[in-house]
């Protein structure tokens, strides 16, 4: 018998799907639930390798976490990782299958996985009491309906209650509600169940007349209104939600321990991937994160981080058009600190050879470190486990670059020159001692009185997070609504929103996926193995 499940739309991306599909995952499980997250489609740079060696978004991974599960690829079926403005890698259960056109994609290839998708999702729902499936952009695309398969085309397809979440410090929250039901077609209303109102700043009771207004609209309920909070923006998936020259997301930044504070800047590469392996830094008392984009904003860093990105070749072109590549090889000749990680290891090495990912062949590195990368088409997936500087390190590995070192001292599969550092492990920040043991080396090279805070848990602050979030559903929603809902499925005899839109064609049956390794190929039909 499968359990019961929910699906976490919204009014547009960034409405707060993610933390919200945290949050109930997170109360459910304090109730004793058994309860797993899922993704039918992703689109994200933010990825996140499983143990089993597949790749998904870091939202299902955190999600994952929220339930007190180790993620799987079962949890995000597809994940689409822009190559550019117009194509996507496209990974399947975990492993890049072609890289396609948005056109090609939507063009009725994206529908044909509705079938796996929904298999996934059946899995999921045999093993589990509950899964709460979280939605992409706004269930009221009209223009993508008839090939969706992560909002109403998997409500649709499973049965699932639909609860739409808005972000109304956007403001504009009412007519999004209203217009998000009232673009369905009536098959796909009836599944809408009804609202939840996200960051609201202020007196509920000033909103109450327009909720009451709203429900006389629509005759769907508002299931809860969640105040605002601070620092609970957690592994995006949609972008960098902060500007270049702020700090990281709304964290505030404790006092040092020692004298000084510690500056970090980010190069804000394009396509930047992982951007979330600096959030344990941002974590730190007295150390200062911020993403810039312009040389000038290095000098006063006392370490520069290069980090990943989906485009190596492009992110170095970036790097020399902005002058940052100059300033980035003066900091290394001058002995001042530098991490590149994944793409950003690459680009600090001597040459490139990409046939795969920007087919441009030989490209020159910056040369800081002894480092020959050639792109093979099979996607290194794994989760390394190692030492540095005297402590054990914990990572994971996603790159079609295969780096060759040919000096320098042993750094995390990578290398280390001076004060320059290179690796391809992503997380690796994550783990405490490791963490410690690097900031102190930097401090140490920049000329900084910076002293590591001696007890901060980076995987302790994501559960204090994770709890928050649960803690924000169980005060500030109707969980005996959302149960009956998850429990049950949509509510009866939910009355028609004017106009409406056309009933989408029936789904078509899933397509057959037949093994290829090549990630370049944009035939026809997506291939590889699912399994």
């Amino acid at each position: 018998m499968n359990g019961g499940g929910l699906l976490v739309a919204g009014t547009t991306s960034d409405a707060g799907k993610s933390v919200v599909t945290a949050g109930i995952c997170r109360w459910l499980v304090r109730q004793g639930v058994k309860v797993a997250p899922f993704k039918a489609q992703n689109m994200s740079l933010n990825s996140f390798v499983t143990r089993e060696g597949a790749e998904i978004g870091r939202a299902q991974a955190m999600q994952a976490q929220a339930c007190r599960l180790e993620p799987t690829a079962l949890m995000n079926p597809v994940l689409l990782k822009p190559g550019g403005e117009r194509s996507s890698q496209v990974v399947l259960l975990g492993r890049p299958v072609g890289e396609m056109t948005a056109r090609g994609y939507h063009g009725g290839r994206q529908q044909r996985l509705l079938g796996t998708v929904l298999d996934c999702l059946a899995e999921l729902r045999a093993g589990h009491d509950a899964v709460i499936c979280e939605g992409a952009g706004s269930p009221a695309e009209i223009n993508l309906r008839r090939t969706d398969i992560v909002n109403m085309g998997i409500a649709r397809g499973a049965g699932l209650p639909v609860v739409v979440v808005g972000d109304i410090d956007r403001g504009g929250v009412f007519a999004s509600f209203f217009g998000t039901v009232a673009l369905l077609s009536p098959e796909d209303q009836a599944l809408v169940a009804g609202f939840l109102v996200n960051k609201f700043r202020g007196d509920v009771s000033l909103l109450e007349p327009g909720l009451d207004m709203l429900h006389g609209l629509t005759g769907r309920h508002t299931y809860g209104v969640l105040p605002f909070r601070h620092g609970l923006g957690i592994d995006e998936e949609d972008g960098l939600r902060v500007s270049l020259r702020g700090t990281v997301r709304e964290s505030t930044v404790a006092p040092p321990v020692g004298e000084d504070v510690l500056r970090v800047a980010v190069c804000a590469v394009p396509l930047m991937s992982n951007f979330t392996d600096v959030d344990a830094l941002a974590a730190e008392p007295g150390v200062v994160v911020r993403f810039v984009d312009r040389p000038e904003e290095l000098a006063d860093a006392d370490l520069v981080v290069v980090p990943g990105t989906r485009g190596t070749v492009r992110a170095l072109a970036w790097l020399r058009e902005r002058g940052l590549a100059d300033a980035l090889v003066r900091r290394a000749a001058e002995g001042r600190p530098v991490l590149g990680i994944c793409g950003g290891f690459q680009v600090l090495g001597e040459h490139i050879e990409d046939d795969v990912e920007s087919r441009q062949g030989h490209v020159d590195g910056l040369g800081v470190l002894p480092v020959r990368v050639r792109f093979a088409r099979e996607k290194t997936l794994t989760r390394p486990v190692g030492e540095a500087l005297g402590e054990r390190v914990e990572g994971y590995e996603i790159h079609h670059g295969v780096a060759e070192v040919t000096g320098g001292d042993a750094f995390l599969d990578g290398c280390r020159v001076g004060a320059v550092w290179g690796t391809h492990w992503h997380g690796s920040l994550e783990s405490d001692g490791f963490r410690r043991a690097f900031l102190r080396e930097v401090a140490a090279a920049a000329g900084r009185r910076f002293v590591p805070a001696p007890d901060t848990s980076f995987g302790a602050l994501r559960e204090e997070q994770l709890d928050r979030l649960g803690d924000l559903i169980e005060q500030h929603a109707d969980t005996d609504a959302l149960w009956r809902l998850i429990e049950s499925g949509p509510p009866k005899g939910l009355p028609f929103v004017p106009p409406g839109a056309p009933a989408p064609p029936p789904a078509v049956q899933p397509i057959d996926v037949t093994d290829d390794s090549d990630p370049t190929d944009d035939s026809d039909d997506l291939k590889g193995d699912p399994t």
